[in-house]
């Protein structure tokens, strides 16, 4: 199994505030999975989530996100 980054190994990653994440772990916008009462990352979901996210040029936003 590969190491799982903590919330600020993320933030640190993704050039957010640890907050931002809080809030996205609280709606459901990101991938992790609590372990021991301790927030835990994969980065090969993480990788996914965002390849998912990325918008293409020209693309029109659709409102569903």
């Amino acid at each position: 199994m590969k190491r799982l980054m903590n919330i600020d190994e993320l933030a640190d990653y993704l050039r957010l505030k640890k907050q931002t994440i809080y809030n996205w772990l609280n709606q459901d916008k990101i991938p992790g999975i609590k372990v021991g009462g301790v927030w835990r990352f994969s980065a090969r979901e993480v990788e996914s989530w965002l390849k998912s996210r990325r918008r293409l040029k020209g693309a029109k936003s659709g409102g569903n996100q």
